[in-house]
């Protein structure tokens, strides 16, 4: 896959549980910059590079992580969700995210180096505890490196 044909693809549609809407708006909106799109009282859709997220609040619901499968050496939540970016926003993401004291799951750091998949990778919770995941290749063309 080329830059150019990622750009052409459809975009996705995910809707996630939350715990109380009020509180993950600040954090997709301004935390995370996502515009913000239709809304109710209890979901919010969010532009996410132009696919759509739509955070649902939930009643009684108590935990948006099913487990962990270890990946080197770290315990990966899943399921997780995220954005592959350039590696300059990658960096200027986590470092708005470290300058709001975000708890990271597993700190920014790279994966692959020198390898074909070269990546940065972060991964942290919002505040239902949905993990999410982004990252950022050297190569975007690798992105499907084997």
């Amino acid at each position: 896959m080329t830059t150019s044909e990622s750009t052409t693809r459809p975009p996705f549609h995910l809707a996630i549980p939350v715990h109380d809407i009020e509180a993950v708006r600040p954090f997709y909106g301004e935390v995370l910059g996502f515009p913000r799109g239709r809304s109710d009282v209890r979901w919010t859709d969010w532009n996410v590079e132009g696919h759509q997220v739509v955070t649902h609040q939930v009643d009684n619901h108590t935990n948006a992580v099913a487990g962990t499968n270890p990946v080197d050496g770290h315990d990966v939540p899943v399921p997780h969700f995220g954005l592959v970016l350039s590696v300059e926003r990658f960096q200027e993401l986590a470092d708005r995210l470290t300058a709001v004291d975000t708890d990271f799951v597993i700190d920014p750091y790279v994966r692959f180096e020198g390898e074909p998949g070269e990546q940065w990778t972060m991964f942290f919770l919002d505040p239902s505890g949905n993990a999410l995941e982004f990252k950022a290749f050297r190569d975007l063309d690798q992105l499907f490196a084997v």
